[in-house]
């Protein structure tokens, strides 16, 4: 295996905006919230989880969004900087609380999602509580779409991508698609897309790319359809089948790796993050398709590793964990 196994990760601050959360996982897998005997604690929320996936994999990472001013929003706080993620950008409401989402496993390890946010604190941050000096510190700045469902998050959001791109960030796009957020299917695709042409990474889910294409055929055709002129790289996640990348100039796959699936919660944030950690400080790699295919080798095995524990952040890899995976499969 080469340099993408072996070496470090880069040097430059990868920032992530957007919601932080508490997952409330049942201890029963395959069972309906309404049957659950019980539930394990576990923080979350995409933009916050890929940040930890970089600060675990030897990154620099700094998230940014609002927390409730409550034990639950302390908490979260206190689990970002426990894993060596700045939380320089996190701001706390006095009026709102904390998100929570209920995840159901299936039998088969696939989410389903009840949240309560009426609003929760993550809506309500404004443009100007953004720390704009950690913005553009920033070499990639990374964000999902939740952040684009309601005033005045959305104009944060808005504002936080423009001051990032301005200073130079390379712009990472995961939609991270939870329909009971939105006010309709409709609504959902057209805000996702309203941002679409601003990335130069993105990164779906086979589910993502269904939905947003109206395809039920997950093939070149249809991700391609997605494609935009300014697009450096557009991934494909297809969960126990890897992944497909495209770039302008070559497409491929990279197969997934085999492991004892409990819970795929945070999967697709762990590769983000990894992909990120082994591109934040030289983004050439995108252009060199051996090169890229490694990177992405890694961030499967990534991606792999997060779904044998339940919960997103408790799952998250460390490096040796990642080399100890691959080095299995190649022996």
């Amino acid at each position: 295996m080469t340099g993408a196994v072996n070496s470090g990760s880069g040097d430059g601050l990868i920032v992530s905006f957007g919601e932080m959360l508490i997952d409330f996982v049942p201890t029963v897998s395959g069972v309906s919230l309404a049957d659950a005997p019980g539930f394990l604690k576990a923080p979350g929320g995409a933009p916050a989880n890929v940040a930890i996936a970089v600060a675990r994999l030897g990154g620099r990472a700094a998230f940014v969004g609002k927390l409730g001013d409550d034990e639950f929003g302390h908490m979260l706080a206190g689990i970002l900087t426990e894993n060596g993620v700045t939380a320089e950008g996190v701001s706390f409401d006095k009026g709102a609380r904390t998100a929570l989402a209920f995840v159901t496993l299936r039998a088969d390890g696939e989410r389903e999602f009840m949240f309560y946010r009426n609003p929760s604190a993550d809506m309500l941050l404004t443009p100007d509580e953004l720390n704009l000096d950690l913005i553009r510190s920033a070499k990639v700045f990374h964000y999902g779409s939740i952040s684009l469902i309601v005033e005045p998050c959305r104009s944060a959001h808005l504002k936080a991508m423009e001051v990032a791109k301005q200073a130079g960030a390379l712009l990472s796009y995961d939609p991270n698609l939870r329909l009971p957020l939105w006010s309709s299917e409709k609504e959902a695709r057209i805000q996702i897309m309203s941002i679409w042409n601003k990335a130069d990474v993105i990164k779906v889910s086979d589910v993502e790319l269904e939905f947003l294409t109206g395809c039920d055929k997950i093939d070149d055709e249809s991700a391609l359809s997605l494609w935009h002129d300014d697009l450096k790289l557009l991934l494909v996640t297809l969960g126990e089948k890897g992944c497909r990348y495209y770039t302008k100039t070559f497409r491929g796959s990279v197969d997934a790796y085999r492991v004892n699936t409990v819970d795929t919660t945070g999967a697709g944030d762990s590769f983000v993050g990894a992909l990120l950690c082994k591109i934040v400080d030289d983004h050439s790699i995108i252009h060199d398709e051996g090169r890229l295919k490694e990177v992405l080798k890694y961030a499967c095995a990534c991606g792999a590793i997060t779904t044998t524990k339940k919960g997103a952040i408790p799952a998250l890899p460390r490096h040796t964990d990642v080399v100890n995976l691959i080095s299995g499969e190649l022996n």
